[in-house]
């Protein structure tokens, strides 16, 4: 695992934004990198907005990571369906993104730092 993957503070205030609106702020986030994908960035659940996020049906498995459990963003307009992720009970090896969500950023989801 340690050749998949390396977790580390990510430096700086990162934000999330879905509609228009701020949904996340934090300078204690997480950058996970994966061989083979470009780094992703994981917020601590407190420094997210939780009550624009709604459980999704959708779940995924990572052969490092173990299960994730997706969730819909939901906008003044719309529904942004399955944008976010979170493991709630991850592999050992990554047990530092337990209690963090993770963002799909595209043309309605960005994720930058500030």
């Amino acid at each position: 695992m340690a050749d998949q993957i390396t977790i580390r503070p990510a430096e700086g205030t990162w934000v999330v934004r879905a509609g228009g609106a701020v949904i996340g702020e934090s300078e204690n986030a997480l950058e996970l990198t994966e061989v083979d994908h470009a780094p992703v960035i994981y917020f601590p659940r407190d420094d997210v907005a939780i009550e624009f996020l709604d459980d999704s049906e959708k779940v995924t498995t990572c052969p490092w990571k173990g299960e994730a459990s997706h969730f819909s963003i939901v906008t003044k307009s719309t529904i942004l369906n399955d944008c976010a992720w979170s493991y709630d009970d991850p592999k050992s090896e990554v047990a530092q993104i337990k209690g963090h969500l993770a963002f799909y950023p595209g043309e309605t989801v960005t994720v930058e730092q500030v």
